[in-house]
């Protein structure tokens, strides 16, 4: 690991890890807050489902105020942001405080949403954050193996989201042809065996998103 700690390493995975599920699933609720408004039939229990998370909702009006801002719920989005701010302010001298702050900034913005009646505004503002934030790492850090463990957990997090959200098998493809190289050149100990069975599995004509999943948890 030279001279990046065991601690600091597993912080920057999971720092890349809740921040990408921070951007897919509050991308994916700002996609259906409409029609679960307009719904007939509730259909937040196949999305609960879908993420292997609770269903602790009475409604789904309770599903669309809780499921992002409620801190109490460890599965919600704002519990999410949360972890990642817990993790980049540990690493603000590996990440800089300017990559620090659009952490910052998003919290800020997603408490202005859970005080708005129409919070979709302030939830882009979110979105738009966290891709600064990808985007700080990127131009300012100077260390390849942070930026690389940053965007392994990333890029993990997204192939396990995808895979319980059954995308497409492109999407699939794409996104393990750009995870393959990141967990190699991270430092990380990882299972090349399991890499290549994760590249396989995506590439079969029947897709198994229950073993991609399974699979890409123990990658490392």
């Amino acid at each position: 690991m030279g001279i990046i700690s065991v601690e600091q390493a597993n912080r920057l995975y999971w720092l890349g890890r809740y921040t990408e599920r921070v951007y897919t699933t509050l991308r994916i609720y700002s996609r259906s807050f409409d029609m679960m408004i307009d719904e007939i039939t509730d259909s937040f229990q196949d999305f609960c489902n879908s993420l292997d998370i609770p269903n602790i909702y009475i409604s789904k009006e309770d599903f669309t105020r809780r499921y992002p801002f409620d801190a109490q719920n460890p599965d919600s989005i704002i519990s999410n942001l949360n972890r990642a701010y817990d993790n980049a302010i540990v690493l603000r001298e590996s990440i800089g405080s300017e990559a620090l702050s659009y952490i910052q900034l998003a919290i800020y913005e997603m408490n202005r949403a859970a005080e708005s009646n129409a919070p979709l505004i302030e939830m882009q503002r979110i979105v738009d954050n966290i891709l600064a934030f990808w985007g700080i790492v990127d131009d300012q850090i100077d260390s390849e193996q942070i930026r690389n463990i940053i965007k392994a957990g990333k890029r993990i997090e997204r192939i396990d989201l995808y895979a319980r959200l059954g995308v497409t098998k492109g999407e699939l493809i794409r996104e393990v042809h750009r995870m393959i190289p990141r967990v190699q050149r991270s430092g990380l100990p990882y299972e090349e065996e399991k890499l290549g069975l994760v590249k396989e599995l995506v590439e079969r004509y029947d897709l198994d998103y229950y073993k991609i999943v399974s699979i890409v948890e123990t990658i490392l």
